[in-house]
């Protein structure tokens, strides 16, 4: 499958998608975003949660690098734009490969410690008001994802 791409015009648009993309997730799926500065990782991620019927307020966990959420399945949500060393060990991988859904914003910071199949995201900037996502699945189970997310 080749990568899907999606224009939104709204925070809302972007919500209902990611939290579509939500419902399709299992245990063990990891989730890498990249995008421009403001362009919606944070609202993506917000509609995520509410798709893994997570109720608690998401927001970005710039400062602490790490938040877990409780929900139908477990969300981890990294930041870790300010990892210093990329080979640091801080335990990523018992995330990835967890009870949870990780979602991983900056993640080409810690690229070495990704696990070689999962769904990146890029959010861009398209116009004020427009974002164009798209959707690059590595590994089966993702493309099947993002098959399912067609229907």
């Amino acid at each position: 499958m080749s990568n899907l791409e999606f224009i939104f015009i709204s925070p809302e648009e972007t919500m209902a998608f990611s939290k579509r993309l939500g419902e399709l997730m299992e245990p063990g799926c990891v989730i890498v975003l990249e995008g421009d500065l403001g362009a919606g990782k944070t609202t993506f991620t917000k509609g995520l949660a509410l798709g893994l019927d997570i109720s608690k307020t998401v927001n970005s966990p710039t400062f602490t690098i790490i938040k877990e959420y409780k929900g139908r399945i477990p969300l981890y949500h990294m930041d870790v734009y300010r990892v210093e060393d990329s080979f640091e060990d801080l335990g990523f991988d018992e995330y990835f490969e967890g009870e949870g859904v990780t979602i991983v914003e900056w993640a080409h910071l810690i690229e070495e410690q990704l696990p070689d199949e999962r769904l990146e995201v890029f959010i861009y900037h398209k116009s004020e008001n427009e974002r164009r996502i798209q959707l690059e699945p590595k590994g089966e189970r993702y493309v099947s994802i993002c098959k399912e997310l067609l229907k």
